[in-house]
């Protein structure tokens, strides 16, 4: 453990799998006291039970995010715990993939429920207190194929590009009160959720110079860089963790 986030607190969604799970634990590992969500208590609880167990600091909630309503409960219960929440890692989402045609309505909903909505409202209701504070961190998950056209991607990508969009303008917006707003773009990442997605994993990352997909806790170290003071004079930035993918 080191003390690089001590007394702060941080709250991850969709933190008891995959890049979730993996910045709760390296927020820990810095000192954070760490209100991870989500759906899952079971594994919530692991979680909370793993970062404990190696001196961290954690709590859990369960929580289905999907709007304003809920949002706005999650942050109550969060401070509850807290006092107050000094980072916020959006990272729950959804990614089915698949044709455009074969995408009804309710998939169109609940991908950008969850992508955008939720994110929007988590900051609108954080980001102010952190900003009377002088000083807090906010960072989202997006996706390399927000940055590119990729069959079958349409849906996923295009939530995650108006996440993009939203940083930058969060940024722009809390960064002259201290609050730094930045994005970490992950690649193919080994995670349970992509699990279905089999060798065409493999494949997708196998298209990038690393030439393998990433994983948790790769990801991970970049949330943890943008949580801490070490990127202090970083704001607006969408940080590639993708194996170079972007860059060919």
């Amino acid at each position: 453990m080191t003390s690089e986030l001590t007394g702060t607190s941080a709250l991850v969604t969709g933190g008891t799998s995959g890049i979730g799970r993996a910045a709760a634990v390296a927020l820990a590992r810095l000192g954070a006291h760490v209100v991870l969500s989500g759906r899952d208590a079971a594994r919530g609880n692991r979680v909370v039970e793993e970062i404990r167990a190696a001196g961290g600091q954690a709590s859990f909630v369960a929580a289905d995010l999907r709007d304003e309503a809920s949002a706005r409960e999650l942050v109550t219960r969060a401070e509850r715990l807290v006092g107050q929440v000094d980072i916020l890692v959006n990272n729950a989402g959804v990614f089915p993939f698949g044709p455009t045609d074969q995408m009804a309505e309710t998939d169109f909903d609940s991908v950008f429920n969850l992508n955008v909505k939720v994110p929007y409202f988590l900051v609108a209701r954080l980001a102010p207190g952190m900003a009377k504070r002088g000083k807090g961190a906010i960072i989202n998950v997006t996706t390399m194929v927000a940055e590119f056209g990729k069959a079958g991607m349409g849906l996923y990508g295009a939530s995650k590009a108006a996440l993009v969009l939203l940083t930058k303008s969060w940024a722009a917006e809390y960064g002259p009160s201290g609050v730094r707003v930045n994005a970490v773009s992950p690649g193919p990442t080994r995670t349970e959720g992509t699990a279905p997605l089999g060798e065409n994993l493999d494949h997708l990352a196998a298209e990038g110079p690393a030439g393998r997909p990433g994983s948790p806790e790769e990801i991970a170290d970049a949330i943890a860089f943008l949580a801490s003071d070490r990127s202090s004079f970083v704001h607006g930035a969408v940080v590639p963790v993708d194996g170079g993918r972007i860059a060919v």
